[in-house]
């Protein structure tokens, strides 16, 4: 036989072969190898609850998981079969393009192709870290906070990594690069963060399907969830009876070993929760992870106990479940504790009024009255104050905005400087020296207020969640007054924010403030700039405690 006989032959029985595959998990476990901890050609014996998902149909997936379960292997080898069986076109969404998309292309991407022999000939094109090239079949790798390097794509599969740190107002428009279709499949996988948001947002709207599995002990299946399949041992972090915690049966209270975990979930089943969705959707947690032993679990657990960063991440990254921590959201409760027996748009006049905007579509604004409490002189002025609210409201153009001023004798008004710059600009200067423009910036230390440096745009610049605590910390203290008749909208736009916990690269313990997408939160911001309005007000004349100006 001649070499190019031979050659005819290998190509002949390779495409024959492609042919036959029909599903995302045959070509997993013909063409893909992995490394580490379970190096080898891919199974499913380690990893049994991502067979069902590989194959599952549908225009849209949702995966709300826990950190570390191979929802991201599970997510390449989808691209692969979908740009090596079908010659798709197929878009990665990360939330960023540096470091995600980066990291991604190499330490992912390539890392796949340097084990396979199958697909690093697949690819012919591989330099470009956004866009590879499979002969007629393209990977485009973007960023969710551009929104040019998500257009003008022809996509027939399209996923989203990692949802809920992703720019949320862009996904729809991703979402749009499949539309023209008529084959169109999109995933989208993430741990959550709070509940209705984000990943958890869609995946309430799926079938909502858990990993049940056959218990070893009671033949009842059963799955695993928190804390009813954990029996968490020792008193604290450092007690040695850490070791000790096992995982155990809902149903049998049996103990499941972690040692033979591939074999107990080797008989499992997923169940919907809501059967009648069209989208399917899976959770899992690190519970089932054959690499993460209970003890780790309860470590979490433990450090939970005394820091909100820790208790966010035990519930969103080792649980896979939305969580927001006690104190981190308001209640219509505590806004209700805060409503006197005064109509909304009463004034009286001769104490301090101070105005904020926030400006969007339409302005929504709060007006002020200040009382100063009694207290130690040496405290900031503001520590003492108590705003009253006598007018929150809304309107659409600055006229009436230039009205309301002028009706409440407002002495200082603080004003979103964007989007409708233009007409920001041109209010503030109307009432120059008792009105300025804000932004909300990074590297301003806590409640300090910068000047903007432009003579031309009066402007300050603030830390926005310093001046949110500030702000929205008045309704937990008590330490604000709402008219009985307040609407409903406002209260609605306070409870609108969560602050959400995380900790920095240095291992600190940071809080940011978050919305769900189409949440509208206007009126807090309103909020915000009143209080920063009196900070300013104060900083530059003297008050008495009666909040009248000397």
């Amino acid at each position: 036989m001649t070499k190019l006989s031979r050659q005819f032959l290998e190509k002949l029985a390779t495409g024959l072969k492609r042919s036959a595959i029909k599903t995302p998990s045959e070509w997993a476990t013909q063409y893909r190898m992995m490394a580490g901890d379970f190096p080898g050609p891919w199974a499913w014996e380690n990893h049994p609850w991502l067979k069902e998902m590989h194959d599952a149909k549908g225009e849209l997936t949702v995966g709300q998981k826990s950190a570390q379960m191979g929802y991201t292997e599970l997510l390449l080898n989808l691209v692969f079969y979908h740009i090596d069986i079908l010659g798709h076109n197929c878009l990665y969404v990360l939330p960023s393009k540096t470091p995600d998309a980066t990291d991604f292309s190499s330490s992912r991407f390539d890392a796949a192709l340097d084990l396979s022999t199958h697909l690093s000939n697949l690819f012919s094109d591989v330099k470009n870290v956004g866009h590879k090239r499979a002969g007629s079949a393209n990977l485009y790798i973007r960023g969710s906070q551009s929104k040019a390097g998500l257009r003008s794509l022809d996509i027939n599969f399209l996923v989203f990594d990692e949802v809920d740190v992703m720019k949320q107002s862009n996904i729809p428009l991703a979402m749009e690069r499949t539309s023209g279709k008529l084959e169109k499949i999109a995933w989208m996988v993430s741990t959550p963060t709070h509940e209705g948001l984000g990943i958890n947002r869609y995946f309430k709207l799926s079938t909502q399907e858990h990993f049940f599995f056959k218990c070893p002990n009671c033949s009842r299946y059963t799955e695993l969830l928190y804390p009813e399949s954990i029996e968490i041992c020792g008193d604290h972090i450092f007690d040695p009876r850490i070791k000790e915690t096992y995982l155990k049966c809902m149903l049998c209270k049996g103990k499941l070993d972690h040692q033979q975990k591939k074999y107990w979930l080797s008989n499992n089943r997923w169940e919907p929760s809501n059967s009648a969705a069209e989208n399917r959707g899976f959770y899992v947690n690190q519970m089932y992870s054959p690499t993460i032993e209970p003890r780790k679990i309860a470590e979490s657990y433990f450090l939970a106990q005394t820091n909100p960063a820790d208790e966010q991440e035990l519930y969103n990254s080792k649980l896979g479940l939305p969580h927001t921590t006690e104190g981190a959201r308001l209640s219509q409760q505590q806004l209700n504790d805060c409503k006197r027996n005064y109509h909304n748009g009463s004034f009286k006049g001769g104490k301090v009024t101070t105005l904020g905007c926030d400006v969007g579509k339409i302005l929504n604004i709060e007006i002020d009255e200040w009382s100063i409490a009694s207290g130690p002189k040496e405290l900031d002025p503001i520590l003492n104050a108590r705003p009253k609210v006598i007018y929150a409201g809304i309107t659409p153009n600055f006229e009436d905005l230039v009205k309301l001023m002028q009706e409440y004798h407002v002495m200082y008004a603080v004003i979103d400087a964007n989007p409708e710059r233009r007409q920001s600009l041109t209010f503030v200067n109307r009432f120059y020296g008792r009105a300025r423009m804000c932004v909300y910036v990074r590297g301003v230390v806590g409640k300090t207020i910068h000047l903007g440096k432009d003579p031309n745009e009066p402007m300050v610049q603030v830390d926005r969640t310093a001046w949110l605590d500030q702000s929205l910390g008045r309704f937990r203290s008590g330490m604000i007054d709402l008219p009985y008749d307040i609407p409903q909208a406002y209260c609605d736009h306070m409870i609108a924010l969560i602050k959400h916990f995380e900790k920095d690269a240095n291992g600190d313990t940071v809080g940011r403030y978050i919305t769900g997408e189409h949440i509208p939160d206007h009126y807090a911001h309103a909020r915000n700039y009143a209080e920063i309005a009196f900070k300013m007000l104060v900083n530059r004349e003297q008050v008495t405690e009666a909040g009248q100006v000397l």
